[in-house]
């Protein structure tokens, strides 16, 4: 397979509700979607970096400015080309791991279309649907906080997370656990804590989470090692994985019991499945983040999280979760879960004229 070129796709996407998180409040996800032209056909592939550097270092312009100045063209001119050889052929390129796992799933796409082979076949699942959480941003009061939860499991979530900070943690964590009993309930901190804070942390013990979330900056994972010797809540591993070596350094070093699974975040699927397969062997259960992905997105992610290691229900909500209307067909919540996608890549496509009505540029690169 010879890859022809690849169609950079700028797309601005209202949410049905601003989602507020310890670094912002999003309206609206822009983000960059990747069409990859081949000899044996198209596949698409998402990028899931916002549009400013909040959540990691890379961004919508400057993951565009990297995939049309090396890396498209690097793979342009490798001539015969397969998904896992994009990893080797773009390792000389520092970084990117986001723009590079973008690029990776659109020739994966391709590839597994073409061999008529759909993504969770290709990455080992064993599941033909998958539970459900929902990730709950922070509110303006409690009340609202305990409203919106209440309406997510109405809906049929079986996991609710809270995003927490400073100000916002033990209250709204005893609200909800008070009102809605032994639900599966955990916390996402996004870095927004400090070794400082552990007698706050200490509080979150006695609600029973199933973890909490990345409570100090990513690059502190000696710190969350220390961390873990003081709170009986686990500790799960967001921003702090970005590889299947980074996974068993933090594993070896006991800064987590849980390791959250975002395929962007490490660079694509074929080192999430290593990510996997790594924690598996050492007994770590892993789950699948979320980055408000497009149907896209979210078709790939269900795939993934339909491996064996996937044990607690990931942030693989429904289309209606964020969107009003998906570029694809939208996934539907059904009885908590959603179908693993079983046609060939990633299953689903997007709809031309929604495509069209959310997409704002369009830039063209081949050799």
């Amino acid at each position: 397979m010879k890859l022809t070129g690849v169609e950079l796709l700028r797309v601005r996407m209202p949410l049905v509700a601003p989602f507020r998180t310890s670094f912002g409040t999003q309206a609206e996800r822009e983000l960059l979607l990747l069409r990859a032209v081949t000899s044996e056909g198209e596949g698409w592939g998402e990028c899931g970096a916002m549009v400013d550097p909040l959540y990691s270092s890379e961004y919508v312009e400057g993951v565009e400015h990297v995939l049309r100045t090396f890396l498209v063209p690097a793979l342009l001119a490798a001539g015969d080309l397969t998904a896992n050889k994009v990893a080797p052929l773009l390792a000389k390129f520092k970084g990117h791991r986001m723009a590079k796992g973008a690029l990776e799933m659109a020739v994966l796409d391709a590839e597994l279309r073409a061999h008529g082979v759909s993504f969770g076949t290709a990455l080992g699942s064993t599941r033909d649907s998958v539970p459900c959480g929902v990730s709950v941003g922070i509110m303006d009061t409690i009340p609202k906080l305990v409203d919106v939860v209440g309406g997510y499991l109405d809906a049929g979530y079986l996991r609710i997370k809270l995003k927490i900070e400073p100000g916002w943690d033990v209250e709204p964590v005893r609200a909800v656990r008070e009102r809605f009993g032994d639900i599966l309930l955990q916390v996402d901190a996004n870095t927004a804590y400090t070794l400082s804070d552990v007698p706050q942390l200490q509080r979150l013990d006695p609600f029973e989470l199933l973890l909490i979330e990345q409570p100090l900056e990513e690059e502190d994972v000696l710190g969350h090692a220390e961390l873990a010797k003081h709170i009986r809540t686990p500790i799960c591993l967001d921003e702090s994985i970005v590889s299947a070596r980074s996974a068993a350094d933090a594993i070896k070093l006991g800064a987590c019991r849980i390791v959250n699974i975002k395929p962007s975040r490490v660079g694509g699927y074929l080192e999430a499945r290593r990510v996997h397969d790594v924690c598996a062997a050492h007994g770590v259960p892993v789950w699948c983040g979320g980055m408000i992905e497009t149907g896209l997105g979210r078709a790939a992610n269900v795939a993934l999280a339909s491996l064996p290691g996937f044990t607690l229900p990931g942030d693989t909500s429904a289309s209606d979760r964020f969107y009003t209307s998906d570029i694809t067909e939208p996934f539907v919540l059904e009885g908590g879960r959603l179908p693993v996608p079983s046609g060939p890549g990633l299953g689903v496509t997007p709809i031309p004229e929604r495509l069209a009505e959310v997409t704002t540029a369009k830039a063209w690169v081949a050799s």
